[in-house]
């Protein structure tokens, strides 16, 4: 069986029927209205129809294969150049602080379509505006380095 379509849906299938499972865990209905677990619940019942009548259509209709969806070339370079710098993003950002891993993530993003001096003061910028207003005006906490950014 080479139809992507198909894996795709049994994946919405398991992923929708653990919601479904995990939602029934929480509060349906509380005394002061719906509770926690009313939204989950009715979200993955929705796509959990949603997801058999997508494995019904791929495998009566719409055959596609893995190998036409797969990116090639340069589309794929891009694709692991954001992993890996978001990767890079999640072991530095505890121990260098939010500004520095920032604008290591924007600059190994930046590289390829500006100068280097371009995307390094873009970068430093854009992570200091971001720190700024989410620890200063949105008082929201970020990892912080011995510095206080």
């Amino acid at each position: 069986m080479k139809n992507a379509g198909v894996y795709v849906g049994i994946v919405l299938f398991i992923y929708s029927a653990v919601m479904v499972w995990q939602s029934t865990t929480l509060d349906y209905y509380t005394p002061y209205g719906p509770g926690p677990g009313f939204f989950p619940l009715w979200i993955s019942i929705i796509l959990l129809v949603l997801s058999i009548l997508y494995l019904w259509e791929t495998t009566m209709k719409e055959v596609f294969l893995l190998s036409n969806i797969i990116p090639k070339g340069k589309d794929l370079r891009n694709i692991l150049a954001v992993l890996g710098s978001v990767v890079i993003f999640m072991i530095l950002v505890n121990f260098v602080g939010f500004v520095i891993s920032g604008s290591i993530l924007l600059f190994l993003l930046f590289m390829k379509e500006y100068k280097w001096y371009q995307g390094i003061a873009m970068s430093i910028s854009i992570s200091f505006l971001l720190f700024y207003i989410f620890k200063t005006l949105l008082d929201v906490p970020l990892p912080s380095n011995a510095f206080g950014w």
